[in-house]
């Protein structure tokens, strides 16, 4: 990975030094100004879990990311979270021959969901995610076999737009073991999504992954699978995005197989655009590890507000009632400050 990131660093430099090595000191700085995008964001809060007992500050999230343009069409790109002891997050190239053709390769988001791709200072909710696609992208570690793996995965990924972007579509090859971390078994894991947008305000699509996983720890719900197993995971969902000036709705349906055991689940979020800058955002969330047995089910009911202050920059509040079948239902109070530059 390290080294991935310095021949793209590389690159950057050398283009840049060709560019200015007969301009003046000026036009070298005005050049790197062109060429470099630096951004970031953080993400800090309150939260109150009363099954958990807990009742605490944090800090979720301190994004730093850069782009370099190496040339008009080829780029690199960088991210890395400064929370929690540190992660790289992100780092690829990127080609783009023309907009129904772009490749990239290296680590980023994996195009399973409509969810998934997005980002944490975009979403409305302050868990950012479904319980559905936490769990079957590997966002938070609630699959102990994929682990807390940020939603991101390694590999080689050809996407773009078509027909006016009536038609977009994301098609990749993926080690499919996550974040920093060489594949573990010979097989890679094919991730494909298509979406179409007949109308400017709505968009129809679905996504599917498939491969073969290697288990990185045990599961209650997957027994027969041991650490270091490798098994069938396969994943699709189907979903429908509504963008209009008063709402907004987002809602999939998303299921899975891991070996045997199969999983399924479906959400729909929800932000009416109340006031200038001020939102209700609202959310069901349903959620079954095993479709066998009703007692690994979870139903999320959220309702929540939130203020932009400035562009990119938010408060957020928000109640959650968790309501677990195996388990009495229980309350989540949060806040969180969002800024960004």
């Amino acid at each position: 990975m390290k080294y991935y990131l310095s021949i793209c660093t590389l690159l950057l430099l050398c283009n840049l030094s060709l560019s200015a090595q007969e301009s003046a000191p000026s036009t070298l700085v005005n050049t790197l100004k062109e060429r470099i995008t630096l951004s970031g964001y953080a993400q800090t809060g309150y939260t109150y879990n009363d099954a958990e007992r807990s009742n605490t500050f944090d800090v979720k999230r301190i994004i730093f990311m850069a782009e370099g343009k190496i040339t008009d069409r080829l780029l690199c790109y960088f991210m890395y979270d400064f929370a929690n002891s540190g992660n790289l997050l992100e780092v690829y190239a990127e080609y783009r021959f023309r907009p129904e053709l772009k490749v990239r390769l290296g680590q980023f988001k994996t195009m399973f969901s409509f969810e998934n791709p997005m980002s944490p200072c975009n979403t409305e909710l302050i868990n950012c995610y479904s319980q559905a696609v936490s769990y079957l992208a590997g966002v938070t570690g609630s699959d102990p076999l994929y682990g807390a793996q940020s939603g991101r995965d390694f590999g080689l990924l050809l996407y773009g737009d078509a027909f006016s972007n009536l038609l977009s579509y994301q098609l990749a090859v993926m080690n499919g073991q996550g974040t920093n971390l060489k594949d573990k078994n010979n097989q890679k894991d094919v991730v494909g999504t298509l979406a179409v947008q007949p109308l400017s305000w709505l968009t129809v699509g679905g996504s599917m992954m498939r491969g073969t996983g290697h288990a990185v720890a045990a599961s209650a719900v997957n027994p027969n699978i041991a650490v270091g197993d490798n098994y069938t995971r396969n994943r699709w969902s189907a979903g429908v995005l509504i963008k209009t000036s008063p709402i907004e709705v987002r809602t999939e349906y998303l299921t899975g197989t891991d070996r045997q055991v199969k999983s399924h689940g479906y959400y729909l979020s929800t932000t009416a655009h109340l006031l200038r800058n001020f939102d209700f955002v609202a959310s069901y969330d349903y959620f079954n590890k095993d479709r066998s047995s009703a007692l690994t089910e979870q139903t999320n009911y959220m309702a929540g507000v939130q203020w932009w202050f400035y562009p990119k920059c938010r408060v957020q509040a928000q109640y959650t009632y968790c309501n677990p079948k195996q388990n009495n239902g229980y309350n989540v109070l949060q806040a969180q400050l969002q800024v960004r530059f």
